[in-house]
């Protein structure tokens, strides 16, 4: 037998583009080192000149996240949870795709990709990964097991960042169907919040025959004539009952005050050097992403607690930092032409989580004439836009009751 050199082996695998390599994070100290003193050097402004939030994060707020962050907070028990868990790479359409691939021990799992959104990454979903693979040990029956990928969507995270344009939801939507046939498994079902929800309808949308169902948790049900009333600021529309008044009001809140961050990084994403170049201004922006979450994430700086810590916050925030990837996830708002909310068109089996401090409410009605197979919905009583990572427990009771009808219609392999 004779022993092939580095060179072929690594041309062998130029040439196998669908490859799929093994993946390990390890960030060097000098790097942390380096964010500790970029924290602690930045220049502040003066506080804001009202006593609330509606100028933008408070001068309070992120001071007291700096000072964590820059004092007292450790990457590396994160980056210890990541490497306990199989992480992968293999290129779709000329980029590299990052990510992670967990088979539950029941062979009869249902395969099930679940895509972050932003400002996100794979981080937002590791409170998940157990409850959805490992049912028995949380509350749940083997018959609700899923074998689970959670990829970085390109431009974040460990993900390859586009060089050119194209990578729009509808791009990522046909990758993510590439990526699940490419591991073996030929009946799936998806899952996903923010842009996750936007990418994983678009798979509904383009119904892959081996797509068996979706499930979302920031659904694209609001009519045309109220998505079109409330970003234009019009009058509640005639006719909606009291839940649906409430969800026009809220959805008139977003797009007057509460979704800034989109609208410029939809016009103008390379303008933003600020957040490449400050830890601060980095934390600043993603903190700002909606009223709701951020009462929730303000009281975690300021002692209080519920759904997520410190560290889940500076998780997230960090893991950008290190990989640079502010701006070229940034550009996926420009890159979209898609609504946030409106109806999509999805005609597969979906399944809805509503839950109350979403940015956008889903009344049932709405639901129920989104989406002309819908096999499941529920209203929570608590939880927000970021499920998977505030409130893990419900959204995997969700996942396990929203895709059950589906299961007997389920094949599965595995490479």
């Amino acid at each position: 037998m004779t022993e092939t050199s580095a060179t072929q082996r690594g041309g062998e695998q130029a040439a196998d583009k669908s490859v799929i390599r093994p993946f390990h994070v390890n960030v060097p100290e000098a790097e942390l080192t380096e964010l500790r003193r970029r924290i602690n050097a930045t220049k502040w402004p003066e506080r804001e000149t009202v006593t609330d939030a509606t100028q933008g994060v408070q001068l309070a707020t992120i001071q007291a996240l700096a000072r964590y962050w820059g004092t007292e907070y450790d990457w590396r028990k994160v980056e210890a949870r990541l490497k306990a868990l199989p992480q992968f790479i293999t290129e779709i359409d000329g980029l590299d795709i990052h990510f992670i691939h967990v088979r539950s021990k029941h062979e009869n799992a249902l395969p099930l990709i679940v895509t972050h959104g932003w400002p996100g990454s794979v981080i937002e979903q590791l409170k998940i990964v157990e409850p959805l693979t490992n049912p028995t040990a949380h509350g749940g029956n083997a018959s609700d097991a899923f074998h689970l990928v959670i990829p970085s969507m390109p431009g974040y995270g460990y993900s390859g960042k586009p060089t050119t344009t194209g990578w729009d939801p509808q791009h990522i939507a046909r990758a993510w169907v590439v990526l699940m046939k490419r591991l073996g498994y030929t009946k799936f079902v998806a899952q996903g919040g923010d842009w996750g929800a936007v990418i994983t309808e678009q798979m509904g949308v383009q119904a892959a025959p081996e797509l068996l169902g979706i499930h979302t948790n920031m659904p694209g049900a609001v009519p045309a004539e109220i998505d079109k009333a409330a970003f234009t600021g019009a009058p509640t529309p005639d006719g909606l009952s009291p839940e649906e008044k409430l969800a026009f009001e809220r959805l008139k809140f977003v797009y007057s005050k509460g979704i800034a961050y989109g609208y410029q990084m939809g016009l103008r994403p390379q303008t933003l050097y600020g957040i490449a170049d400050s830890p601060v201004g980095l934390a600043a922006y993603f903190l700002d992403h909606d009223a709701w979450s951020y009462a929730l994430i303000s009281r975690v700086f300021s002692g209080e607690a519920e759904g997520l810590t410190r560290d889940d916050v500076l998780d997230n925030i960090t893991i950008a930092w290190l990989t640079n990837t502010a701006l070229s996830g940034a550009r996926l708002y420009w890159e979209s032409k898609l609504g946030y909310f409106n109806v999509k068109g999805v005609s597969i089996p979906v399944a809805v989580s509503a839950f109350p401090d979403e940015i956008d409410l889903c009344p049932r009605s709405w639901a129920e004439r989104a989406y002309p197979k819908l096999i499941h919905y529920n209203k929570l009583d608590k939880g927000g836009h970021f499920a998977a990572f505030e409130q893990p427990q419900l959204l995997s009771e969700e996942l396990r009751a929203g895709f059950r009808s589906l299961r007997s219609s389920k094949t599965s392999v595995a490479a």
